[in-house]
């Protein structure tokens, strides 16, 4: 039930890079196998609730975040439902990992487009999307890269492998 997690993140990036969404299917799945993976690893209530619960608060900045735009809303929904598998002991890497995934993804999209479009582009649309969208950043990849390096934080990761 673990595998959820990263994979979860990792379409979610991909889909974010090749078409500046998050479709709703993966945060839905990463979400809603929250609470089968906290049976899955006898996670005690007090850890799931707390998840859960982090998962609201999380949703309502995230959205607040959405309203000033800031974040997207595909990004908002993401973290809403990345936040209960990473839990309260976690989120500090958690949200250090995501900026500074942040920062290299936006240095990354800067340096890429300032540079002309090459004419192989044209054979992939998603590269031409990523480069004339001059004014978005693929959020979701930060977030999955900060996920996915703060997986070993995970509550669930803890009560199975230790830690």
């Amino acid at each position: 039930m673990l595998s959820v997690f990263p994979a979860a993140l990792i379409v979610a990036a991909i889909n974010d890079v090749y078409e500046f969404k998050i479709p709703n299917w993966i945060t839905a799945a990463l979400a809603l196998a929250y609470l089968p993976a906290s049976l899955a690893v006898a996670a005690p209530p007090a850890i799931v609730l707390e998840g859960v619960l982090l998962g609201v608060v999380t949703l309502l900045i995230s959205f607040a975040l959405y309203t000033v735009k800031f974040f997207g809303g595909g990004d908002a929904k993401l973290f809403a439902a990345t936040t209960p598998w990473i839990g309260i002991a976690g989120l500090g890497v958690f949200l250090v990992n995501t900026a500074i995934a942040g920062m290299f993804v936006a240095f990354f999209l800067i340096a890429f487009r300032k540079t002309p479009p090459l004419p192989v582009y044209a054979q992939a649309p998603w590269l031409m999307r990523l480069h004339q969208r001059k004014h978005d950043l693929p959020y979701g990849v930060a977030i999955a890269v900060g996920g996915l390096l703060s997986f070993q934080e995970l509550p669930f990761f803890q009560l199975v492998y230790g830690g």
